[in-house]
């Protein structure tokens, strides 16, 4: 967003997002439950301190709210999230989840089932666009999975954990991914295509340790389940993904997939046409939260950039900037900070969005490449918190069989995309610089 005559810098005028923080961040320790407290009530509790404690009047502060709230990006986020919520909620009424899951099971040889769970659960994230959905549909088969032979739960469970997160990241339909590319600026399927450079080898190098792993793997039992599932059901996320891929428009692209969604679920009786349009609505309200937090987080962040609370961050982090690799290591340290304090990563870019944004400016970096960085860094820090819903979901599951440094100890893809990215950010100038040298 872009905000002219602001007044200096200032601390003051962080105060209602420090409150914004504070409120969700307290009300999770509290409650022993980071997601108990709407994220939107505590944006409202920090509209509210920003009313009381800035010196405009009250007519000039809601038309600044107002034209936070109305910014052409956030407008476009959220109706970017109400499509999402819609294909999720019509592919999982059609079995669309099921069929991933099942196929995979029918074809994961035991030796590698560490691999098998990672690929599963990155396409299954992948697709969807939410890693809490992926661990819930396959947490359970693969707590089932550790009962075979002897396979690692703590194994199974970090490969779980770490493909959750890998497609999570680069999932078009993705919360993070949608408020990473709208606060740049880029086009998902740049900043896709940027992404997969950086996690792809991550994710490579994972593999590898999970099949070596499973090399010794045997199994008590030569029972084998069939598996019921249709191929074709699998279709709609091959096409939003296709579609997405080669650069057609978002919103071409998911109401495509909401449509090819209907018409396979028609077709295979899952619903009528009049029940489709309901189960749409419902993906509709499924993405009340976000799109209330997305729409709210743009008035108070107008709110405090007006009142020079952005320029008081940015002259901060800019003083520990050199060059672009610092700039982007400023970023990345952000994003992760504020992960860590209210642990919602798609929050945390909706925050540090604006803010990621004047930086990539200022100092001429690509932008769908710092909306990667944005989102690697924010899964990075999700993923490895012991409070984050993805972690706490998978000890929930494996019902006391599973401790937290067991999980994390063996989520081996978190690491190696932190040490690999944090390497590309470090390594990269030096072949740009002798690439101008040599022009």
């Amino acid at each position: 967003m872009a905000f002219q005559n602001y007044p200096a810098p200032s601390f003051k005028a962080l105060i209602p997002l420090l409150v914004f923080v504070f409120t969700f961040l307290g009300a999770g320790i509290y409650l022993n439950d980071f997601y108990a407290l709407p994220s939107p009530i505590a944006v409202i509790a920090g509209i509210m301190v920003a009313f009381i404690i800035f010196g405009q009047s009250i007519d000039s502060k809601i038309q600044t709210l107002l034209k936070g709230c109305g910014d052409d990006k956030i407008l476009t986020m959220c109706l970017i999230y109400l499509l999402a919520g819609a294909f999720a909620a019509i592919t999982e009424a059609t079995g669309s989840v099921d069929a991933i899951v099942n196929f995979g099971l029918d074809y994961i040889a035991i030796q590698y089932v560490y691999f098998g769970v990672f690929i599963i659960a990155s396409f299954l994230s992948l697709s969807t666009g939410t890693s809490v959905g992926a661990i819930l549909a396959l947490a359970p088969i693969v707590v089932g999975f550790a009962d075979k032979g002897d396979v690692s739960l703590s194994i199974l469970c970090g490969a779980l954990l770490g493909g959750s997160m890998f497609g999570d990241n680069l999932s078009l339909i993705s919360d993070t991914t949608i408020a990473a590319t709208q606060s740049l600026g880029c086009k998902m399927s740049d900043k896709f295509k940027q992404n997969i450079k950086i996690a792809l080898p991550a994710a490579l190098l994972t593999i590898t340790i999970l099949i070596i792993q499973g090399l010794g793997v045997t199994t008590n039992t030569a029972e084998v389940i069939s598996q019921d599932y249709s191929l074709i059901k699998i279709l709609p996320y091959l096409l939003v993904i296709g579609l997405s891929v080669i650069g057609i428009n978002v919103f071409v692209v998911l109401l495509l997939g909401v449509v090819a969604g209907g018409v396979l679920g028609i077709g295979y009786g899952d619903f009528t046409l009049l029940e489709s349009t309901r189960i749409a609505y419902n993906g509709f309200t499924n993405m009340t939260e976000i799109f209330l937090l997305s729409l709210l987080s743009g008035g108070l962040a107008a709110l405090v950039a007006k009142n020079g609370g952005i320029d008081y961050i940015l002259n901060k982090i800019k003083g520990f900037i050199k060059g672009k690799a610092s700039a982007q290591y400023g970023i990345a340290a952000l994003v992760g900070t504020v992960n860590t304090a209210i642990a919602n990563n798609t929050v945390s870019i909706i925050i540090v969005g604006s803010i990621a944004k004047n930086i990539n400016d200022d100092y001429g970096l690509d932008k769908k490449e710092t909306a990667s960085i944005l989102d690697i860094f924010a899964c990075i820090s999700q993923g490895l918190l012991p409070y984050g819903a993805q972690v706490l979901m998978i000890l929930s599951l494996s019902k006391g069989r599973l401790d937290y440094l067991d999980l994390i100890s063996n989520t081996w893809y978190l690491y190696i995309l932190l040490i690999w990215t944090l390497l590309y950010i470090g390594v990269k100038p030096l072949f740009n610089s002798k690439e101008m040298s040599v022009n």
